[in-house]
């Protein structure tokens, strides 16, 4: 009997095993990454001077850029500016026609920083994004991302809002991870505009797990108005835990499935003093 208890209790443990090693002890910060920034946040500074640039997003914290070189500048001297200050590149970006003509080329791009992820942020369409735009889309990801994935490349589409058409019995964004081959595609959320095309993160994320890399981390105004073209103003881009967005919960299920680089971005036009304020924000974020 003794015996039969022993294994009982063996077997009940092993199933409490997973919970224990993944769960997260209250009062852990929510935000469990180094902390990024997308370089787009500071567009206004960039031509200022690099390097009083990197400077302030040095002074803010960040760890992480997903940018490429200003232009003038070698990638490899940004890199070194980067590194002296204790900033690495993980990502970047590139354009879909880049990719669509040209992978091979993106890849030197991409290697040349030392980023590990590339991604494409817009896909070319005139009005409401189409089966047809999907599946041009599809060709070139698929194509494209195994050139990348062959030079140790991951390539991520970064969702835009536009995709959430709805299409058969679910949206264009749900027919694009169908038929997109995962050893060659991945995707990066953007968490405002997956909100604005009508999208929920939380669920998105839960849905598609480690089909999702990376995060944009931005917020919507309350109460602006949503749509599916992918464009809004600044006036709607707001401090994390102002706006609309579930922040905790998507930051709780993004620690879940086991995303590595999150970006803050902030396209107002008060980056400087809201940047600050998500940065704290995100810090006081705990289990």
């Amino acid at each position: 009997m003794k015996k039969l208890s022993i294994i009982i209790l063996a077997v009940l443990l092993s199933g409490l095993i997973p919970t224990l090693t993944f769960s997260q002890q209250k009062g852990d910060p929510l935000l469990q990454v180094p902390l990024g920034v997308q370089s787009y946040s500071f567009r206004n500074h960039w031509e200022n001077g690099v390097e009083s640039t990197l400077d302030m997003i040095e002074k803010m914290g960040f760890k992480e850029l997903e940018g490429g070189a200003p232009g003038g500048m070698s990638a490899e001297e940004f890199v070194k500016l980067c590194a002296a200050r204790g900033i690495s590149i993980p990502s970047t970006g590139t354009g879909f026609e880049q990719l669509e003509e040209n992978p091979e080329a993106v890849a030197d791009r991409v290697k040349a920083l030392g980023a590990k992820y590339v991604m494409v942020a817009w896909l070319p369409h005139n009005g409401d994004f189409t089966k047809a735009n999907a599946d041009r889309a599809i060709k070139a990801f698929n194509e494209g991302g195994k050139v990348l994935a062959e030079n140790g490349i991951t390539f991520m589409y970064h969702v835009h809002g536009y995709e959430f058409q709805p299409y058969e019995n679910g949206t264009l964004f749900d027919y694009i991870v169908k038929h997109t081959d995962p050893k060659y595609v991945s995707f990066q959320m953007d968490i405002m505009w997956t909100h604005f095309g009508g999208g929920d993160p939380v669920a998105l994320l839960k849905k598609y797990g480690d089909r999702w890399v990376s995060l944009h981390l931005k917020d919507l105004r309350k109460g602006a108005p949503k749509d599916m073209t992918g464009l809004t103003g600044p006036e709607n881009d707001v401090v994390l835990g102002t706006g609309e967005l579930d922040i905790p919960g998507i930051l709780r299920e993004s620690n879940k499935i086991g995303i590595k680089h999150m970006f803050l971005e902030d396209e107002s036009d008060e980056e400087l003093v809201n940047l600050p304020k998500s940065i704290s924000y995100l810090k006081s974020l705990k289990y």
